[in-house]
């Protein structure tokens, strides 16, 4: 994707303070970061998941003044990133003075992966992931520098505040949050889902009010959460999996950062037996699970009816372009991974790898565009459930021969 075509449809994120974060290239084939103020295509999906959610009263939220003395603010500035763990990740490091880039935590820790789970549900429709399971890349980048962590979850509501309010307020640490986005107050009410695994950075606390300052990358600036309102999301139902508070933080790094080549090269690799190397009878997984997903698509007009197989489409959507910024999103990250990991180990072929991600994180773009044409209906716009299949069994191909190539150049060097 280009720099001049990444999209500016405002519609559901007008007057908002959350906005979208993409990555594309530009004229000379560089990864830039840029600001989004939404997608045609996301919007569509977002319409037709709303004739099926029932939505609460949208809350107002506005960030108290910081004259007054019982604020508590650590000195850490927001930042936009296109995945929310990948920016409270960067929020944490940066705390403690390691500058590390988004698409350089998202690939040293491994983070692309694909996953069509029929077993595992979504506001009653299957989940299909494009990364890696909440909370996994902050473990997998602290370990491999040598961070000590301590992630933590509660059964006791009460308890969970407490120890966020000690990590604050006494021990000025920032602390990450794993919280559901259905009542999120700052986020618009269309992008709310029952999503049990967004990721927001807690940085500070007003004595006073009892509202908590947060760094979340969908949002433009920093934000403020009341107490009741963190309890709720913290502890939300209605998702994949309870949350029960969990939160995590560092608790010391090392003197010195082992060398970043090795690491790449470690990562590059892991991120390959995760994409093609699964057994064949895992089906859902890696390339075979975009295969299988293929197949799955290619049946559900007959197999669920109209509107149930619009419904499943546009989830897929959602997964895709909205919720953890979705396939070519990350598609789109690791390519930027590969160009930086080219500068920094020196192996020049990794631009060429850049590239041939890209182009398939354009295909997956593709992807999601035909399939809102299909939920429309639009005249003159003749897609098909076929059509989809067709374009995701050819995804499929090309995603298991990039990573088995790459593989293959890795072990080399």
């Amino acid at each position: 994707m280009k720099v001049e075509d990444v999209p500016q449809d405002l519609k559901y994120l007008k007057d908002s303070v959350c906005r979208d974060v993409a990555y594309a290239v530009d004229d000379d084939g560089k990864y830039q970061m840029v600001m989004s103020d939404g997608w045609e295509v996301k919007n569509d999906a977002l319409d037709v998941a709303l004739e099926v959610e029932e939505r609460g009263q949208q809350k107002e939220n506005t960030r108290k003044g910081d004259a007054q003395s019982d604020v508590v603010e650590l000195p850490l500035e927001h930042q936009a990133t296109a995945h929310c763990e990948n920016g409270a990740i960067s929020t944490l490091l940066r705390y403690y003075g390691i500058s590390l880039s988004e698409p350089m935590i998202f690939g040293l820790a491994s983070g692309l992966f694909f996953v069509h789970m029929p077993f595992v549900k979504m506001n009653g429709m299957t989940v299909t992931a494009f990364r890696t399971f909440p909370g996994v890349l902050f473990k997998r980048i602290t370990k491999s520098l040598g961070i000590k962590t301590t992630t933590r979850r509660y059964l006791n509501k009460e308890h969970a505040m407490r120890d966020l309010d000690r990590l604050i307020l006494e021990q000025q640490t920032p602390v990450g949050c794993v919280v559901g986005m259905y009542d999120l107050p700052y986020m618009p009410l269309e992008y709310r889902s029952h999503f049990n695994g967004h990721n927001i950075c807690i940085i500070g606390k007003d004595r006073q009010t009892g509202d908590y300052i947060v760094l979340d990358s969908n949002a433009t600036q920093k934000v403020t959460i009341s107490r009741e309102d963190l309890m709720t999301v913290r502890f939300a139902e209605g998702g994949t999996y309870p949350l029960m508070g969990q939160m995590y933080w560092i608790k010391s790094v090392p003197e010195q950062l082992p060398p970043l080549r090795p690491l790449i090269l470690k990562s590059i690799r892991k991120t390959c037996w995760y994409m093609v190397s699964q057994p064949g009878f895992i089906t859902f997984a890696g390339a075979n699970g975009i295969a299988y997903l293929s197949r799955r698509i290619r049946t559900w007009e007959k197999t669920m009816g109209l509107r149930r197989a619009k419904q499943n489409l546009a989830q897929v959507i959602r997964m895709l372009e909205e919720i953890g910024t979705g396939g070519a999103g990350f598609r789109f990250i690791y390519g930027a991974f590969l160009q930086e990991a080219a500068g920094v180990t020196g192996i020049d072929v990794l631009n060429d790898y850049s590239r041939r991600i890209t182009e398939i994180g354009d295909l997956w773009r593709e992807f999601a565009y035909k399939a809102s044409r299909v939920i429309k209906r639009r005249a003159g716009e003749n897609f098909t459930y076929d059509d989809l299949a067709d374009l995701l069994q050819h995804i499929s191909e090309l995603e298991h021969k990039f990573f088995t190539d790459l593989k293959r150049d890795v072990v080399a060097w």
